[in-house]
């Protein structure tokens, strides 16, 4: 009877987590000054939003850079102001990156370094759909809705465990087979350090015999 409102404050603190604001300071060559990571998993939808406060003109030029560990590139907007939106799906099971980078034009305005506020808020899975279109279309009650936002949302809780459970299984079975060399290895050592070692007394004893000093 409390899993309804337990899920519920959950994702609420997940979507208030998600969101970050930070200032970005303008630089004369351009490169990444900021980038936020967060992990998708494959054929996972993905908005991102951003509110970049200022205007074109103003001496400053925001770019944005979306990219995934694998090297996927899901956008690459210019000279970005005010509120953007930008939906991707993942193609890989991997992080992927929402760097900033902010170009002075003018570099220094009244001695002061220009700089430029970022709010960015990432939604991922059934967090980034846009329920209340679906809940128009598809005439469902507020109960309904919320029932089927987490549903999706467990299915996707569901699939991670899986996804963690295979990695799991993935990193024990490289720990074991790691054991398993360096074991051998170890022997193969030994082994060698015992052959020479024989191998050291049988020579000596030959070569002081040669010379009778023994």
């Amino acid at each position: 009877m409390k899993l309804l409102p337990t899920v519920t404050l959950l994702t609420s603190a997940a979507s208030l987590a998600s969101a970050l604001k930070f200032d970005l300071h303008a630089q004369q060559t351009g490169h990444p000054h900021r980038c936020i990571r967060n992990f998708a998993a494959k054929d996972t939808l993905v908005v991102v939003t951003t509110i970049i406060s200022g205007h074109k003109g103003d001496g400053q030029k925001v770019n944005i850079h979306i990219k995934d560990a694998v090297g996927n590139e899901y956008g690459k907007p210019k000279d970005v102001v005010g509120e953007n939106r930008m939906a991707f799906t993942s193609h890989a099971d991997a992080a992927f990156d929402v760097c900033f980078e902010n170009i002075a034009t003018n570099y220094h305005r009244g001695g002061q370094q220009l700089s430029r506020s970022v709010e960015l808020d990432v939604d991922i899975g059934a967090d980034a759909r846009d329920w209340s279109a679906i809940q128009a279309a598809e005439k469902l009650k507020p109960v309904e809705i919320e029932l089927r936002r987490i549903e999706e949302l467990v299915g996707e809780i569901v699939t991670e465990m899986e996804y963690l459970r295979t990695r799991e299984q993935k990193l024990r079975d490289t720990n074991e087979s790691t054991n398993e060399r360096v074991k051998w290895f170890a022997f193969a050592t030994i082994s060698t350090l015992i052959g020479l070692g024989a191998w050291q007394v049988v020579y000596l004893r030959s070569y002081f015999r040669s010379k009778h000093l023994i």
